[in-house]
């Protein structure tokens, strides 16, 4: 078990910068792409969630993520202090791929994220937003 923790300021720059590391550090400890990548997908879509909904784009907010490699998963927690989510339902997003225009302007992150991962979840204690998923390695 193998667990790392990254800080990171409210920027969109950010995000990129820190999924480099959390990647490095993924392949370090002997997690195979096929897991990596939807992790990282999802990360960059949470990370883009704090930022524009917690946050309102507002800089220099901090978000902490939690990697945590264990025997049979990748678990990530993000964890940051902006405002909180109200709607903890799972996204169900139906539209026609054909037609642009029906595509939803919300939720496209979530829906991902969700579509991606093993498990999701999103919690909000004593001022403290937690965004946890994770990834099954077996």
């Amino acid at each position: 078990m193998a667990i790392t923790k990254f800080s990171i300021t409210s920027e969109y720059h950010n995000i990129s910068l820190v999924s480099k590391k959390i990647q490095s550090f993924l392949e370090r400890e002997s997690v195979d792409a096929k897991t990596i990548d939807p992790i990282l997908i999802s990360l960059m879509e949470a990370l883009n969630n704090s930022i524009e909904h917690s946050y309102v784009e507002e800089q220099g907010h901090n978000i902490d993520i939690i990697v945590s490699v264990l025997q049979t998963k990748v678990e990530i927690d993000i964890l940051e202090t902006g405002i909180a989510r109200t709607n903890f339902d799972k996204p169900q997003l139906e539209f026609d791929p054909e037609d642009l225009a029906s595509v939803p302007e919300g939720g496209m992150g979530l829906f991902i994220i969700d579509s991606l991962m093993d498990v999701t979840s999103y919690t909000s204690q004593k001022g403290v937003n937690t965004t946890t998923f994770s990834k099954n390695t077996i």
